[in-house]
């Protein structure tokens, strides 16, 4: 939503992963949030905390909202619950909306839809959207390899 959770926990999770298997000369990652509310701000100080204890750096990071151009460059537009997916629906056009997923589509061991807003709860909030963003990225690394990149390594 605000692009200062969920998306920049998974923006700096997937970014490590593509540049651990040397990728990030092919695959560009970004994050982008559904509203306005904190343009050009750090990610939440929390989620920087519990991401960096796991060896995650969010701190060059900052907030922003989707553009209509995210739709026609990225391959993939990753939705963290119902209410972005919706949104995400909403402004986009018919032509790129086969893009919109959920990220947890990705994810191997959980069978949850919805990454969880951690933003008024504690710090186990944190630390369960970094349990499911960290499997989801394995997992859409995993197919982005196998399916757009097969023949790169």
């Amino acid at each position: 939503m605000g692009n200062i959770c969920r998306s920049p926990t998974a923006h700096g999770v997937f970014q490590k992963l593509v540049i651990e298997h040397g990728l990030n000369n092919i695959v560009e990652v970004d994050s982008a949030g559904t509203h306005a509310y904190h343009i050009d701000k750090k990610p939440d100080a929390r989620a920087c905390s519990i991401a960096a204890k796991r060896g995650y750096n969010l701190s060059k990071l900052r907030a922003r909202k989707v553009i209509s151009a995210d739709f026609e460059k990225f391959e993939y537009i990753l939705a963290m619950d119902n209410e972005n997916y919706t949104d995400l629906l909403a402004e986009c056009n018919e032509e790129y909306k086969h893009k919109i997923k959920y990220f947890l589509e990705f994810s191997t061991k959980f069978k949850v839809q919805e990454v969880p807003d951690p933003y008024y709860g504690g710090l186990s909030g944190f630390e369960n959207v970094l349990d499911l963003v960290e499997d989801a990225s394995n997992g859409l690394l995993n197919h982005i390899e196998f399916t757009h990149l097969p023949n790169v390594k």
